[in-house]
């Protein structure tokens, strides 16, 4: 067991990995993980199964099989994706029967849904369908297409990491979208303390678009703040998160047994080098929060992380002043979000491209 690993837990911060594949699945690997490395959870997105079914050979045995049952590609993506989450739930199931917060394993909606209500209500019951695992959770993004969604599902029982979180505004309109969807559970009689969320507020993406920002600018004053921005944007969401689960409609959702939506912390692998390595883990600590990280960000922190105690709570006026600071200096901090949510929404159609390429690819060299 990775005592630094294991001290970060205790501190109360939810070991997720950003990763997931079907080698991973097959070896053991991720049964390791959870055993010596203190993980209770897995992420996974487009990017992650491209990476993976772009590797090795762990799906060429089903890939023939479903080429020769001629399946479109579409098809056979649903099935490959679902699979290994399927799988993947079953190993995190004891995680999750000791703590039904944790032990849950994220799929995500086509990202070229991202701007379509229904279509994203479509397929998060599709997949949560065809999963088929309490311990599953439904990805979809924070577009305002995707609020309503949001909505819809949990008010179906349906479990859902909520993506692509960059602004404190957009933030507080996912957390309204998280309750009046367990009020309208709430309506039809569902168990309320089934229902769970988490809030995946992206946190390096942030640093990388204004420190570029800030780059262009170039004043003393610019420079000085560069690698502020994001850890101060993840502390300002955490005084969000405080702020609406406190207070009369939530303290009446509770009584029914209504679970917190957890802020998540995503994208924490650290992109500029000039930066420590764990820095989106260390200095993101503080109870109540799920941290998924990549491997080589897990495995950086088990090797010279430092748990320093809550660097979080109570942190509001100072993360406010960087940000007062950052738009004192020139920063539009309003196309910053649009530029980041944007982005995000792209780079994930592209590696749903790249996806969708390689499954085809594969289906008919193995018809």
């Amino acid at each position: 067991m990775s005592d630094r690993l294991k001290a970060l837990a205790d501190a109360g911060v939810s070991i997720w990995l950003d990763d997931l594949s079907r080698e991973r699945l097959r070896s053991g690997n991720l049964e390791q993980l959870v055993a010596e490395k203190s993980v209770v959870g897995v992420t996974t997105n487009p990017s992650i199964f491209s990476a993976a079914l772009g590797e090795g050979d762990a799906y060429d045995d089903q890939l023939r099989e479903l080429a020769g049952k001629g399946v479109g590609v579409d098809d056979a993506i649903f099935t490959i994706t679902t699979d290994d989450v399927r799988d993947a739930c079953d190993v995190l199931r004891p995680a999750y029967d000791t703590n039904p917060a944790d032990g849950r394993v994220s799929i995500e909606v086509d990202p070229g849904l991202a701007r379509d209500t229904d279509g994203t209500i479509a397929q998060a019951k599709a997949l949560w369908a065809s999963v088929d695992r309490t311990n599953a959770l439904i990805k979809i993004p924070a577009t305002e297409e995707g609020l309503p969604a949001i909505t819809a599902v949990i008010a179906e029982g349906i479990n859902v990491n909520v993506t692509l979180i960059f602004s404190i505004d957009r933030y507080r309109a996912v957390m309204d979208a998280y309750m009046a969807g367990l009020e309208k559970a709430r309506d039809t009689g569902l168990d309320l303390s089934t229902i769970h969320s988490v809030g995946s507020f992206f946190v390096s993406r942030v640093d990388s678009e204004i420190d570029d920002r800030l780059d262009t600018i170039g004043t003393d004053e610019a420079t000085a703040l560069k690698g502020k921005a994001a850890v101060a944007n993840a502390r300002l969401a955490y005084a969000a998160f405080q702020e609406a689960f406190s207070g009369e409609r939530w303290e009446s959702l509770a009584a029914d047994g209504a679970q917190p939506q957890r802020p998540l912390w995503a994208s924490t692998g650290v992109k500029n080098p000039d930066y420590p390595d764990t820095l989106y883990v260390t200095d993101l600590v503080v109870a109540d929060t799920v941290n998924t990280m990549p491997e080589k960000t897990l495995e950086a922190f088990a090797d010279h992380g430092e748990v320093e105690g809550d660097k979080v709570s109570g942190r509001g006026a100072e993360s406010e002043k960087v940000f007062e600071q950052i738009s004192a200096v020139g920063v539009d901090l309003d196309d910053v979000y649009v530029v980041l949510e944007d982005e995000g929404v792209a780079k994930f159609d592209d590696a749903w491209s790249d996806l969708t390429k390689t499954v085809k690819d594969q289906l008919e060299k193995s018809a």
